[in-house]
């Protein structure tokens, strides 16, 4: 099953909740980054919480995740946008420790717990949205959690995970978004409650072959719930030979021709999808011709 995201309301419209199945866009990542697997899982639930942040935007609307927690791991960097299409890296992509005290991979461990979490929004206004939390658990769920409460000022509950198999490739991934809306019942916000803490780990419920709208129901029940969108989720990299190109192009002649008589050709590799693009000299020549 592709992976997709649902959108909903719950509760008469007093939430707004949306879950992910994101196995199959966090494994393109982990096999494009060689990520071992607590790298995986970091970067894994950086995406997921990433695209359920995009899926509240509109239109052409995209946002930026920079997360710096001073962990091995290094800077987490993800690209999403309101189309459900994500894309990201972690600095050391190799960073694995042995599991937790609970059992479970060291995400904490590997992010750190000594930095920021930012997220920067491009609306399409001339002014760009940003907002910077510090990292309060170095899980990322709850840390994503403090910036929509921090903020945003929205009340909010973020669960994301990642289960790794034995030979590193992705097992499961996924996750939810649960905002109250303002004038929120008592009630209601009793009862959501109870049921997070009762619930399974989020992977562990995608593992068991739980969908999107499953989850949902589990956290707010059947009853309470009205699906309102569905949309696919994919990792996609708009990078191109042709942007490439044009980067090089744009650097000059002078900086062209220092390349074709040091190197007699050039390479770029994107750090995003770590796609490499070769240049040979006669296609050096071309592009400083173009300049």
């Amino acid at each position: 099953m592709s992976d997709y995201l649902i959108k909903a309301l719950a509760f008469n419209g007093q939430v707004r909740a949306y879950a992910i199945n994101s196995t199959e866009t966090v494994g393109e990542a982990q096999r494009r980054h060689y990520t071992w697997p607590t790298a995986s899982a970091a970067l894994g639930r950086a995406m997921t919480a990433g695209v359920m942040l995009g899926a509240t935007l509109k239109g052409d609307d995209k946002l930026t995740i920079k997360i710096e927690g001073g962990g091995p791991i290094g800077i987490i960097l993800v690209d999403t946008n309101a189309k459900g299409e994500v894309r990201g890296y972690v600095t050391n992509p190799q960073t694995h420790f042995d599991l937790n005290q609970h059992g479970k991979l060291d995400v904490r461990r590997a992010v750190g717990t000594d930095g920021t979490l930012s997220i920067v929004k491009d609306i399409g206004m001339r002014e760009q949205f940003s907002g910077q939390v510090p990292i309060v658990s170095g899980e990322l769920g709850e840390d994503f959690t403090y910036y929509l409460v921090s903020s945003e000022q929205t009340p909010s509950s973020v669960g994301v995970g990642v289960l790794v198999n034995p030979d590193n490739s992705i097992l499961a991934a996924g996750g939810f978004l649960i905002q109250l809306m303002p004038g929120t019942s008592d009630e209601t916000i009793a009862q959501i409650e109870k049921r997070l803490q009762g619930i399974e780990p989020i992977s562990k419920m995608i593992e068991k072959g739980l969908s999107p709208e499953d989850i949902l129901e589990e956290i707010v029940g059947k009853d309470n719930l009205k699906i309102l969108d569905k949309m696919p989720v994919s990792f996609v990299c708009p990078c191109s030979r042709e942007r490439i190109e044009s980067a090089i192009i744009s650097l000059g002649t002078q900086e062209i021709e220092a390349m074709i008589e040091e190197d007699g050709k050039a390479e770029a590799q994107c750090h995003f999808c770590n796609e490499n693009y070769h240049f040979s000299k006669d296609e050096l020549i071309e592009l400083k011709n173009q300049a």
